[in-house]
C-alpha cells in the first residue's frame, strides 16, 4: 500500500509532462518560417495588356503580405523613376555635347548647300528643255494633223473627179436607152411596167441620180469655195441637167402611157425629189 501511495501521484505528473511537450512541439511547427517569395519579374508590367487588379488576383498563391507586397512595390517604382531620371540625365549630356561636336563643320554644310543649289539648277533646266520639247513635239503633231488632213482632201479631190469623169462618161452614151451589159436588165424591168411603150430606164435614171449626190455630197465635204471644187463645179451642173433632161423625157413617156405608166411616174418623181428638183418635176407635167 506504502509503495501504491508512492507511486500515485507521480502519474500525473507524468500525464502533464506529455502534454507539455506535445504542446511544445506543435509551437515549434508555428514558429517555422515561411519560403521567401520570389521578386516579381519586370516583364509582367510590360505587357500591352496589363491591368492591375487582374494582375493582384493571380498573387494570390504568394508567400506574401499585403504590406510587403506594397512595401516592394513602391521600392520598384523608385528604382524605375531612379533609372528613369539617369537614362535623362545621360541623355541630356549627350545632348548638350552635341552642339561642341558639330563645331567647325560649317563648310561641309555650305558645301552640301552649293551642291544642292546646283541641283537644283540642273533640274530646272531639264524641265526648260522637257517643256521646250512637249512644245516642239505639240507643233509636229499639229503639222502632222494638218498634213493628214490635206492628204484626206486631196483623195477625195481625186475621188470627186473620177466620178465626175466615169458619170460624164455614162451620160454621153445615154441614159434613153441599152448603153450598157446591166442596162438590159433595167430596161427588161421598164419594160414590165410600160410593155414596151416607155423606151426611158427609170433604174438607170436613178443610178445616175445617186452617183450625182454622191459627188455633191463629197463636194460638200471638200469645200464649196477651194479653187477645185469651183472649178469642177461647171462640169457637175452640166451633168445635173443632162440628168434633169433625160429624167423629164421619161416623164413625159410615162404620162402618156396613162394607167400603165403610173408607177414608172412615181419613181421618177422620186428621183426629182432625190435630186432636190420637184419644181422642175411640176413644171414637166404642166408642159403637156
Amino acid at each position: 500500500m506504502a509503495h501504491l501511495s508512492a507511486l500515485s501521484p507521480t502519474r500525473p505528473l507524468s500525464s502533464r509532462s506529455f502534454a507539455l511537450a506535445s504542446s511544445s512541439s506543435s509551437e515549434d511547427e508555428d514558429d517555422v518560417p515561411l519560403p521567401f517569395p520570389t521578386a516579381l519579374p519586370r516583364s509582367d508590367f510590360l505587357a500591352p495588356d496589363f491591368d492591375p487588379a487582374e494582375y493582384l488576383s493571380s498573387l494570390a498563391n504568394r508567400h506574401q503580405t499585403l504590406e510587403d507586397l506594397r512595401s516592394d512595390l513602391r521600392e520598384r517604382s523608385a528604382a524605375i523613376s531612379t533609372e528613369l531620371l539617369e537614362l535623362v540625365n545621360s541623355n541630356y549630356t549627350s545632348f548638350l555635347s552635341l552642339g561642341d561636336e558639330l563645331k567647325g563643320g560649317e563648310d561641309r554644310v555650305e558645301d552640301v548647300r552649293v551642291a544642292l543649289l546646283g541641283f537644283r539648277r540642273t533640274v530646272e533646266e531639264i524641265k526648260g528643255r522637257v517643256r521646250e520639247r512637249g512644245s516642239e513635239v505639240a507643233g509636229l503633231n499639229k503639222d502632222l494633223g494638218g498634213v493628214r488632213g490635206e492628204i484626206e482632201t486631196g483623195r477625195k479631190m481625186l475621188e470627186h473627179a473620177e466620178r465626175i469623169s466615169a458619170l460624164e462618161g455614162r451620160l454621153a452614151i445615154g441614159s434613153t436607152g441599152p448603153d450598157s451589159d446591166d442596162s438590159d436588165e433595167d430596161e427588161e424591168d421598164d419594160a414590165g411596167e410600160l410593155e414596151g411603150a416607155v423606151g426611158s430606164n427609170s433604174a438607170k435614171l436613178a443610178q445616175l441620180a445617186n452617183e450625182y449626190v454622191t459627188i455633191d455630197d463629197l463636194a460638200n465635204e471638200i469645200g464649196r469655195e477651194t479653187p477645185f471644187v469651183r472649178k469642177m463645179e461647171e462640169r457637175l451642173t452640166r451633168c445635173r441637167n443632162t440628168i434633169l433632161l433625160d429624167l423629164g423625157t421619161a416623164l413625159k413617156e410615162a404620162k402618156k402611157a396613162g394607167v400603165r405608166g403610173q408607177a414608172k411616174l412615181l419613181k421618177l418623181l422620186s428621183i426629182y425629189s432625190l435630186l432636190d428638183a420637184q419644181a422642175d418635176a411640176v413644171k414637166t407635167l404642166k408642159s403637156n
